[in-house]
């Protein structure tokens, strides 16, 4: 069955347009035809419409970077340097959470996220308690919200982290082995192996998570010089920067995902560069922990190619690309001192089909045979006005508020409309939610 979409304004080849029409295959997910209201009402005549006045409808953003456990965590750790944090909000409370706890706390942040217009979230996810029991709660939880997700399973096999985050390699292999497998032929889900960084995953655990990813044919996530203590420990090891060290691994390639990279430095930059890898932003995150800014500049001359993150609820507190885009902005150009180092045009691209691209999913822009994932905007709301054709953009990426994401589409399956979730009983969550941290309590 086809379905064409007809809101006032849509985002294509890069402008806002008028009088369009976009009509998706619900049997697909994806999107049959777009193009001027005339041309494709007759090419379909017939067709159902929705219509979306005082609408733009532009292609639904996508977080690269995730832990959504971590929002059952919310307001734990805050105002602590890094490693107390981790201690407080994170080692602490981790043991309590059993698989209908993580189960909840997926169902809260992926809510959240599509209300915010994210239509693809990667979940950086290491609590598998010796299994895959876990890792299939959180991926039910988003098939349940309806948004699309990528597993990226973490190798993890650091002696000071909790036990329920450890794994030996031929453990981790076989275990994200079966999940590849079982979800091969998922639209909605795709499985993708994570090391988690140099100080968390041992040099067998990251080849063996890398050569993984080359046997499935996925790009691999790893957190990469996010701390100061990390470049400083791997330096004592062996006189190398993590990616360095990486290098030495032969584990840098452009499959490679790096999260965060904000101590890069410009060697670091090149060899990034030189093997096309990817990185994963998340601003928000850096600034709250007080890690650093990363050298984005520096790192995209390189060659290496961006996308957004929000990292997780305890690290961030919120979760919108949105937000992202406009902290990457502001951090950027004050970092440098340059208002034009990273402009808003470049954000929207990191947030949407840049992030789509190293996920290896063909969303992120609103063009035949993509996935039917967009966003409708409401055009009235106080936070973007006043707008024109021209200013649109800028307002949605600096100044709009969350409320005025109005619907949200993902694989043609209307997820959110007016501002409510259709997938969830949110008052039904908010209860399962409160009563889990009463009983930490």
């Amino acid at each position: 069955m086809l379905k064409a979409y007809q809101p006032t304004w849509m985002r294509i080849n890069n402008e806002f347009v008028q009088n369009y029409t976009l009509v998706i295959g619900d049997d697909t997910g994806r999107i049959v035809a777009v193009g001027p209201t005339e041309t494709v009402m007759a090419q379909y005549p017939g067709i159902v419409t929705e219509k979306w006045p005082n609408m733009a409808l532009v292609p639904g953003t996508v977080n690269t970077h995730s832990h959504s456990f971590q929002h059952l965590l919310r307001g734990l750790g805050v105002d602590q340097p890094f490693l107390v944090w981790r201690e407080q909000a994170l080692y602490r409370v981790t043991p309590h959470l059993h698989t209908q706890a993580l189960y909840l706390g997926a169902k809260l942040a992926f809510s959240e996220m599509v209300l915010q217009g994210i239509t693809t979230v990667v979940d950086f996810f290491y609590l598998h308690d010796h299994g895959i029991d876990n890792d299939l709660a959180i991926i039910q939880a988003a098939q349940e919200v309806g948004i699309r997700l990528v597993l990226a399973r973490t190798f993890y096999d650091w002696e000071g982290a909790p036990e329920s985050y450890r794994e030996t390699p031929e453990e981790a292999v076989a275990r994200t082995e079966t999940l590849a497998a079982r979800y091969r032929n998922n639209p909605m889900v795709s499985i993708h192996p994570a090391p988690h960084s140099v100080h968390g995953a041992s040099d067998a655990m990251i080849e063996a998570a890398v050569t993984l990813a080359r046997d499935l044919n996925t790009p691999y996530h790893m957190h990469i010089a996010e701390e100061r203590f990390e470049i400083e420990e791997q330096r004592a090891k062996n006189g190398l920067s993590p990616v360095e060290h990486l290098a030495q691994l032969e584990a840098l390639d452009s499959s490679l995902i790096a999260v965060h990279l904000t101590w890069a430095t410009a060697q670091d930059a090149a060899l990034l560069g030189q093997a096309s890898a990817n990185l994963a932003y998340c601003p928000s995150s850096n600034m709250f922990l007080a890690d650093g800014v990363t050298p984005l500049r520096m790192l995209r001359t390189a060659g290496v190619e961006v996308a957004l993150g929000s990292d997780g609820g305890c690290s961030n507190n919120r979760a919108s690309v949105y937000e992202e885009m406009r902290m990457a902005a502001l951090v950027q150009k004050v970092d440098s001192l340059d208002a034009t180092v990273l402009t808003h045009q470049d954000v929207w691209k990191m947030g949407t089909e840049q992030g789509a691209r190293m996920l290896r999913l063909d969303a992120g822009t609103l063009e035949e045979n993509r996935l039917a994932d967009f966003v409708g905007i409401d055009l009235t709301h106080l936070s973007l006005l006043p707008w024109s054709q021209e200013t649109l953009l800028a307002n949605i990426v600096y100044s709009m508020s969350p409320a005025a994401v109005q619907n949200v589409v993902v694989a043609g399956r209307v997820i959110v409309k007016g501002g409510e979730l259709q997938t969830q009983d949110t008052a039904a969550l908010f209860q399962n939610i409160q009563q889990l941290r009463e009983q930490w309590m």
